[in-house]
Parts: structure tokens; C-alpha cells; sequence
């Protein structure tokens, strides 16, 4: 299963050219990533963090840019899990504007306790929840 949503592409999002500025692309997957935890997997970041006391930062991301998105597009992003290590997640996602893919993101993330700033291992429960969503 994939988690899908939608974005809309807007004037902050754009350089002076009209297209998307492509930090804005980072900002974007890093909602839709958000968004997932959230709406896919019932957890929202501020219980993740503030309660739960743990985090997901990114530690790497690569990003193949397809074709250019402009002011008020609606871009479809889906999210994939494609690994789950011990502590980490691969994710791919996909924006696509009528059907039309605009960019893809190679997206790992690790699973972090807010207290220490180290790798907290991906127990069973959180396994299960992000199992759901991988290929």
C-alpha cells in the first residue's frame, strides 16, 4: 500500500522563473512525510516527539528532478516504505501533477530519541505500522 496526498504548488514555493525552487521540493517531501505519520499512521509529530520523546531526521536524500511544476499546480506525492532496517527507513516518494510524475525522492530517515540524539531501535509495534505501507 502506498500513502498518497496532495500539495498545492504555491507563489512561495516558485522562483522569479515561475517553477518550483527546489529546496522547496525538501520542504514538500518533508510534509508529506508528516503527513504520514499523521494521517497513515495515526501519530502525529508533536505526540511523536513530545510525548513519545523520539524523532525522524532525514540522513540522506536524493532527488531526480523529471519536470517542472508551477504556481497553483496540484501535485499527487506518494510514499513508499522500501526498506526497514533496525533503526532506519528507506522511503520513496513520487509527486505527480496529471499523472505526470514531477520529481522523485530516495529518502532515508532514522528513528532518533529526542533525549540522547541517538538511534532508537524500531520495536515491533512501529514495525508492524510501517510495514503497511512497504512494497
Amino acid at each position: 500500500m502506498k500513502f498518497t496526498t496532495r500539495k498545492i504548488v504555491r507563489f512561495a514555493h516558485c522562483d522569479p522563473a515561475g517553477i518550483v525552487f527546489y529546496p522547496r521540493y525538501a520542504e514538500l517531501c518533508n510534509e508529506v512525510v508528516e503527513d504520514w505519520f499523521r494521517d497513515g499512521l495515526g501519530i502525529d509529530f508533536r505526540h511523536l516527539q513530545e510525548v513519545l520523546r523520539l524523532t525522524i531526521p532525514a540522513v540522506r536524500l536524493d532527488v531526480e528532478f523529471i519536470s517542472p511544476s508551477v504556481y497553483e499546480d496540484v501535485l499527487e506525492f506518494s510514499l513508499e516504505v522500501m526498506a526497514i532496517g533496525r533503526s532506519s527507513l528507506s522511503l520513496f516518494l513520487v509527486a505527480r501533477c496529471n499523472n505526470q510524475e514531477r520529481v522523485r525522492f530516495s529518502l532515508k530517515v532514522v528513528l532518533v530519541s529526542v533525549d540522547t540524539l541517538r538511534a532508537a531501535p524500531i520495536n515491533d509495534q512501529w514495525r508492524q505500522r510501517f510495514s503497511a505501507y512497504s512494497n
